[in-house]
């Protein structure tokens, strides 16, 4: 296999987690018995750029169907993050009545809703018809397709350039990646500015994130490697924030490369950040599978040894790195009895891989489980917040990246 953006041979695997099915592909009752996909789950690194991405072995159509399941409304802080953003970027590019904005990968309309609020024209990209419905049912116009090059020059060409494009959580997603940034510059106003956000391959490494990987997300990002990308496509970054979504992401901000925007001080920081992390040297990324096993061998150690104190062990949050995570470690319905999950679109289905049922939240007070293992380690404090009425019988919550944690 060659590196998905500057075509070096790729030699050196950063993390080896077995074989595993698509992380989003839930099962419905009837499926638990058909045979189920799984694809190895490979990530390699590239020690010309940088980029580490996972294996080649299936097209994003296997992984974003129509069916797809993740609704980014769910969450309540996820909707507050899409909101600020909004705020920040309408004052800060003086977006009005005749702007025009484009999200890729717009999925339920969680953040161009706020600027259909406002009355500023925009567009959703979004190939996943259920969550491009919803969408739609907030008066959102949405393009039911994959982003590229290709529709990037067709909107040019239709005169829909945009002064805005945002991508929260896409950039890692598609698998040509110098496509998806060709089409970003095609799309592109003169004077216009990209928004990209993406989980920070530093604070993954730094925190021993490895279920935040998944076939879904092809490529883990730094900002060495994404404004490499950027100029290739001829764009250039000339900002970035520091995020704590996700566990430690990065938005960047881009523009043409002949724009007059000046880069910032916070772009030399990041990147001397991730010079001293050791992201441009093969060191740091050997050590991290002896990381990840350690993760994953204390979480078993954890469950057996609930089990055979006749503990009761149940999950919250039907999360793509919940399946990761499980999945690596072999975990099924007798070490873990059930997940809670308030999406409706996940109730009632199953765990592809580790065949866990999946209920709405009511199902802990009916169940009154001693241990709650918080899946989605990123909005734990909100989770808790949610179900604090577990600790009227006593229940504590645990969360397992980086490290096992019970309280």
């Amino acid at each position: 296999m060659n590196c998905r953006h500057c075509a070096e041979p790729l030699t050196h695997t950063f993390l080896d987690l077995g074989f595993a099915p698509p992380s989003n592909a839930y099962l419905s009752k009837t499926e638990l018995s058909a045979p189920e996909v799984y694809f190895p789950l490979k990530l390699k690194v590239c020690k010309h750029c940088w980029l580490v991405q996972t294996e080649d072995y299936a097209q994003a159509d296997l992984f974003f169907s129509k069916d797809y399941a993740y609704f980014s409304s769910t969450s309540t802080s996820w909707l507050k993050h899409a909101a600020a953003y909004v705020e920040t970027m309408t004052q800060r590019l003086g977006l009005g009545l005749d702007s025009f904005v484009i999200e890729v990968a717009s999925n339920d309309g969680y953040l161009l809703k706020n600027f259909v609020a406002k009355d500023i024209p925009c567009l959703g990209v979004e190939p996943t018809a259920s969550t491009a419905a919803a969408a739609e049912q907030l008066g959102i116009p949405v393009l039911r397709e994959f982003f590229g090059e290709g529709l990037g020059r067709r909107l040019a060409e239709e005169g829909r350039q945009a002064d805005l494009i945002a991508g929260n959580n896409v950039f890692a997603h598609v698998p040509d990646i110098n496509d998806f940034a060709r089409g970003l510059k095609a799309a592109l106003k003169p004077d216009g500015t990209i928004t990209l956000e993406f989980p920070h391959l530093m604070r993954l490494i730094e925190h021993t994130q490895f279920d935040t990987v998944y076939h879904e997300h092809f490529s883990y990002l730094s900002l060495y490697t994404v404004a490499r990308i950027f100029v290739a496509a001829g764009l250039r970054v000339y900002d970035v924030d520091e995020l704590p979504t996700h566990g430690g992401s990065l938005r960047v901000f881009g523009c043409h490369e002949d724009a007059l925007f000046a880069e910032t001080p916070s772009v030399a920081k990041v990147l001397g950040a991730e010079v001293a992390a050791g992201l441009q040297s093969l060191s740091v990324y050997q050590d991290f599978q002896h990381r990840a096993d350690e993760v994953k061998n204390t979480l078993l150690s954890f469950l057996i040894e609930q089990k055979r104190a006749g503990k009761k062990v149940a999950a919250y949050g039907a999360a793509a790195k919940g399946n990761t995570l499980l999945n690596y470690a072999g975990v099924k319905p007798d070490l873990l009895e059930f997940v809670c999950d308030a999406a409706p679109s996940k109730q009632g289905r199953f765990l592809p891989g580790s065949h866990i049922p999946i209920y709405a939240p009511e199902k802990l007070k009916a169940e009154r489980p001693d241990v709650v293992v918080i899946l989605p380690w990123n909005i734990a404090s909100e989770v808790m917040q949610q179900t604090n009425y577990i600790r009227e019988w006593g229940g504590l919550y645990a969360t397992v990246v980086p490290g096992l944690e019970v309280k």
